[in-house]
């Protein structure tokens, strides 16, 4: 039976997280991501998480996307990992907000080069007339950027989810499942912890 011993929740994730990298076979960082557009309409896709701390989990994205467009107009977002290989889930729910651009300069240039690159190339979400098109903007931007320092585009950033809520979940036998949540009503409050029906 898994009983959670700490009342931090980002650290029992940090512990959790460690594990997941020793054991799945790809993307141990993956997670689902849901927003919701104007009309209510729910969207998620699959995001890579790039770090975390006691502020938030943090990914990158492009701001013109689509995604980046539904966090203008509500900044409430879900995410969900789940991590096949120790049968464990990890839902979170909380606020996105834009990092600073100091944090968001650093880690687009601990990335490939091509990558980079791609960031300059890729419209993200908008119509593509064809696969060829795409490879020909990159191109373009490869010879810009041929010997200089490829700086970060303007939409380009990354998001930092602040959790108000983290469910663990623990595959048990015959379907007795182990769920613990914690919750806080602000991000400055202390977490709660409850333990859940299967």
């Amino acid at each position: 039976m898994f009983e959670p011993l700490t009342m931090n929740p980002i650290e029992l994730f940090g512990e959790w997280y460690e594990t997941a990298q020793k054991s799945e076979i790809n993307d141990p960082n993956a997670m689902s991501l849901a927003t919701v557009d104007k009309n209510g309409m729910p969207s998620v896709r699959m995001v890579l998480l790039k770090g975390f701390d006691p502020d938030g989990f943090v990914f990158y994205t492009n701001l013109e996307s689509r995604k980046a467009n539904e966090f203008k107009g509500n900044t409430n977002v879900a995410v969900c990992f789940h991590w096949k290989s120790l049968q464990r889930q990890v839902r979170i729910e909380g606020q996105v907000f834009q990092v600073s651009d100091e944090e968001a300069d650093e880690y687009f240039n601990s990335r490939a080069r091509l990558s980079r690159i791609g960031a300059w190339a890729s419209m993200q979400s908008k119509p593509l007339e064809s696969r060829d098109y795409l490879l020909a903007r990159l191109k373009t931007f490869e010879e810009k950027y041929n010997e200089e320092t490829i700086p970060r585009p303007p939409h380009w950033s990354g998001n930092r989810i602040k959790a108000k809520r983290i469910e663990f979940w623990q595959d048990g036998e015959f379907r007795l499942h182990d769920r613990f949540i914690f919750e806080r009503q602000s991000i400055d409050d202390a977490w709660t912890k409850t333990r859940l029906y299967p």
